[in-house]
């Protein structure tokens, strides 16, 4: 109830490379990839590609906005994602290419015209994330001046014995000491007040999660060390200003309650779908893609449900230069087309009057 008939209103702190949320107050960043960002508000894909991509994005967003960066990995060195990091490219050059392109006439059937195509740029008229060169790397004078610290667990350190037993593979509790002191040197978390005046967000990037090198001796363990860890992990999230993003390789999972177990602690999941070793590479209807990307939850924090995806069906692709996520729809049908002419002999077949055409179905 309130006091005095007055509403008590949370002001929320001013962070570079933050914006509030209209919907539910909350801080949000950018992923680095703005049609990513529009659509959730990581599961890997087969092989491991296209989520490394979106690590890479979401990594360079940081260092560009200048946030601090965490980057844990034991399947590659932290130092190779970070010299593989995308350039960032200007702004208004790609939004006025967008511009231009949404401009045209689209030249097919008119049932498609008023169709979305691709959704990149958010609405609201303001633009939230920058865009990105695959081709070249990211320009030196970022990572210079880059806060940028790199995990790599070292297997002849010896452990706190209080802690060896929380989990049977030692690599976690090694880094989930090193997120948790990141977090308490960098006075993140939401009971410190920082020295500097300008608060900072702290990005953590962990890639390739329950990967074979995060395996216990048995099944059960190595599931039970996973989940553990998101539950700490998360909790240590829920207190301070930082974000993390995992990308945990589910094809070495057997079990599937254990991945709607990984589903349900995280905040927001998604996965990707490549098509690569797929029969769904030669599906006509796909060959403007290299994999679809299902949202399998969205966050709900100050919500009584989870949020909902404007579109259910999304597709990208991996262009020379960029990752792209486009609204997946399907292709016009011309009247010159096969499938027509078939469509026609179909309908022409169980017509009532067939004229001289026989059939069963003829009366």
């Amino acid at each position: 109830m309130a006091l005095g008939g007055t509403r008590l209103k949370t002001r929320l702190p001013i962070i570079p490379g933050t914006k509030p949320s209209l919907r539910n107050s909350q801080l949000l960043i950018s992923t680095g990839i703005p049609s990513l960002d529009s659509s959730i508000g990581g599961e890997e894909d087969k092989y491991g590609f296209y989520a490394k991509t979106i690590l890479k994005y979401f990594m360079a967003e940081g260092i560009v906005v200048s946030q601090p960066v965490l980057i844990a990995s034991q399947d590659v060195q932290p130092s190779h994602l970070v010299s593989r990091l995308p350039a960032v490219i200007d702004n208004s050059e790609e939004h006025t290419k967008t511009i231009n392109n949404e401009d045209e006439p689209m030249k097919i059937a008119w049932r498609y015209q008023k169709m979305k195509v691709v959704d990149s740029i958010p609405t609201g008229g303001q633009i939230f994330g920058h865009y990105y060169d695959l081709t070249k790397q990211m320009q030196k004078d970022f990572l210079e001046h880059a806060d940028i610290k790199q995990w790599e667990f070292n297997e002849e350190m010896t452990l706190d014995e209080n802690n060896s037993h929380t989990f049977k593979n030692a690599a976690y509790t090694d880094l989930l000491c090193t997120v948790e002191k990141t977090l308490r040197d960098g006075q993140y978390f939401l009971s410190e007040t920082p020295e500097q005046k300008t608060k900072k967000i702290l990005r953590i990037a962990i890639h390739s999660l329950g990967s074979r090198l995060w395996l216990s001796d048995t099944e059960k363990d190595s599931d039970s060390d996973l989940l553990k860890f998101l539950y700490c992990f998360r909790a240590l999230l829920r207190n301070s200003y930082a974000v993390g993003i995992v990308t945990i390789p589910v094809n070495n999972f057997n079990n599937n309650f254990a991945i709607e177990r990984i589903e349900h602690v995280s905040d927001i999941a998604i996965r990707l779908e490549s098509f690569a070793g797929s029969a769904k590479a030669l599906n006509p209807l796909y060959k403007e893609y290299h994999g679809l990307l299902h949202i399998k939850k969205l966050c709900a924090l100050n919500g009584l449900s989870h949020g909902n995806s404007q579109h259910r069906d999304l597709a990208f692709k991996l262009r020379r230069k960029k990752f792209l996520i486009e609204v997946l729809h399907l292709p016009p049908e011309f009247e010159d087309t096969s499938q027509r002419e078939q469509d026609d002999t179909v309908t022409s077949n169980i017509g009532c009057m067939s004229g001289s055409h026989k059939s069963t179905l003829d009366f």
